[in-house]
């Protein structure tokens, strides 16, 4: 029996790689001749970078960059095992969790560390780039990204504008000249989850602005100024992008990927699930195990357990999820591939106790299922 594990990881609490090898653990309790294919997923946001480090013996590389307020900050990328794919996740850089609440400003935080991410990458001869871009403190549509790769965003004056979104209302001229040339030769890949737009109602600004501290007056503008950005972009360019879905992420980021690295913006799971070769793992399998921290209603629209659960429907294995907790709408994922759910928490108890004991809790769970299979 070829059992594949492949759950996303729990946040706060497990890896994804410390998930597999718990239910590994548990599985292996019952069946113990059984053949086990571990493979940590996940979805294109935090933990991405580590999954794929997991999935393929890569490495984890760290860089000193400029953070959102322009400070020195230590960030990371991935380098898969076969040195081709460098993974990088945007908040590693130019993340919320690097601004203190009391400074979160989107006028002026930048995606410059973002940039110097991707040029650490180039650095070592990548031919390929998945970045996912969630979780970001920015709004200048990648402004910041594209002036470390050497672009200039010129003013009337042809001096460079300064960071952050409230700069981009001075942009005059777009000079790409002097653009990393070795970005010509890389494959770019967005792990995007959102299919906002980049400017209007459900623009960045709007959606995504006040969680990064953007009051209304800032939110107004802060779209209009990205909405300068793109006529300007598109003048120079001769290509439209604002009303692509997905423009929107990552306070425009998405835009800025399309716009200046020509980057194909998909769902995380998908890029995640070719990276590792999912298919090929799962097509001789006899039963796939996922999971992630909650499983509700949300799971259904690109999550990693549905993402998992579609590749193995395409070869009629049956799949079983795992949560920390299980919504009262989380029924539909039965629609979409998942046999069965299980929630591994054993009880009402507190958060905390069951962060700590996580592993413990995946471990039995699993053992259960197990057992539960073999009678």
């Amino acid at each position: 029996m070829k059992i594949v594990i492949a759950p996303d990881s729990f946040k706060e609490s497990l890896s994804s790689l410390e998930a597999a090898n718990a239910i590994e653990r548990g599985f292996k309790s019952v069946f113990p001749n059984a053949v086990y294919s571990k493979v940590p997923m996940a979805d294109g946001g935090e933990g991405t970078v580590q999954s794929l480090i997991d999935a393929t013996n890569g490495l984890l590389k760290e860089q000193v960059v400029t953070g959102p307020l322009g400070e020195p900050v230590n960030a990371f990328f991935g380098l898969t095992g076969d040195g081709k794919t460098a993974v990088i996740e945007m908040a590693a850089a130019s993340g919320l969790h690097l601004v203190p609440t009391s400074k979160r400003n989107p006028l002026v935080t930048s995606t410059r560390g973002t940039g110097e991410l991707i040029a650490a990458a180039l650095d070592l001869g990548v031919k390929h780039i998945i970045i996912g871009i969630g979780g970001s403190a920015t709004n200048d549509g990648g402004a910041g990204m594209v002036q470390a790769l050497g672009g200039r965003l010129l003013d009337e004056s042809g001096n460079d504008i300064g960071p952050g979104g409230g700069a981009l209302s001075k942009i005059a001229t777009i000079d790409l000249t002097d653009l990393d040339a070795r970005l010509k030769d890389v494959q770019m890949e967005v792990a995007c989850d959102v299919d906002n737009p980049l400017t209007g109602p459900r623009g960045a600004s709007a959606i995504f602005g006040p969680q990064k501290g953007a009051t209304p007056e800032m939110v107004e503008l802060l779209d209009q100024n990205l909405s300068h950005f793109a006529t300007v972009a598109e003048r120079e360019l001769g290509k439209s992008f604002r009303d692509i879905a997905g423009a929107g992420a990552a306070g425009g980021l998405g835009a800025g990927l399309l716009a200046f690295l020509h980057a194909d913006l998909k769902r995380g799971v998908d890029i995640i699930l070719h990276a590792v070769n999912f298919e090929d793992v799962v097509k001789d399998a006899d039963l796939v195990i996922t999971g992630e921290g909650r499983i509700d209603s949300q799971t259904v629209y690109g999550k990693t357990p549905i993402g998992v659960a579609k590749v193995a429907k395409k070869y009629n294995v049956p799949v079983i999820g795992l949560a920390g907790s299980l919504s009262q709408d989380c029924d539909v994922v039965y629609e979409h591939g998942i046999d069965a759910l299980f929630s591994i928490v054993p009880g009402v108890i507190p958060l905390s106790e069951a962060f700590e004991h996580a592993a413990h809790y995946m471990e039995r769970t699993a053992r259960n299922v197990a057992a539960s299979m073999r009678m």
